[in-house]
């Protein structure tokens, strides 16, 4: 029903909770409604050796973020049942020895909307289409902040 979790991509052949229990895994929360776009990241990362889990809305990622621990997430702005940012602003509120670095990404990005980002407390704002580096390396460095 929520964010479907990648279990059969990690390498070792370890389930997700084995992979989590014996190594630190980096868990990332993809949220976009274009599903090509959580499919594509999410088997990118994934081959990356991170563990994924997506959601298709705001909705949907702030239940999972209050059941589970991620690292990063890339939070899509425009979606469905709530404007990104407002996610943002809400994820901010969370327990702050769990909170992760959130990534904005869209497809309508705007400075305004770069900046009010950045204000609520975003580690960076990645424009679609995503360059594959550039994605890689932001998210990189995000955990690396935490």
């Amino acid at each position: 029903m929520f964010g479907r979790l990648c279990t059969n991509r990690y390498p070792g052949g370890y389930t997700n909770a084995d992979a989590a229990y014996h190594n630190h895994v980096n868990h990332v929360l993809i949220v976009d409604d274009e599903a090509e776009i959580r499919d594509s990241l999410e088997s990118i990362l994934a081959e990356e050796g991170y563990l994924v889990t997506t959601a298709a809305t705001a909705g949907e990622a702030l239940t999972l973020l209050r059941d589970a621990i991620y690292d990063a997430v890339l939070l899509d702005i425009w979606l469905p049942d709530r404007d990104g940012l407002d996610a943002l602003s809400e994820i901010r509120q969370m327990d702050s020895a769990h909170l992760p670095e959130v990534i904005i990404i869209s497809g309508h990005g705007t400075i305004e909307a770069a900046v009010r980002a950045t204000k609520l407390g975003a580690y960076d704002f990645l424009e679609k289409p995503l360059s594959l580096d550039r994605t890689l390396i932001v998210l990189k460095n995000a955990i690396n902040a935490r």
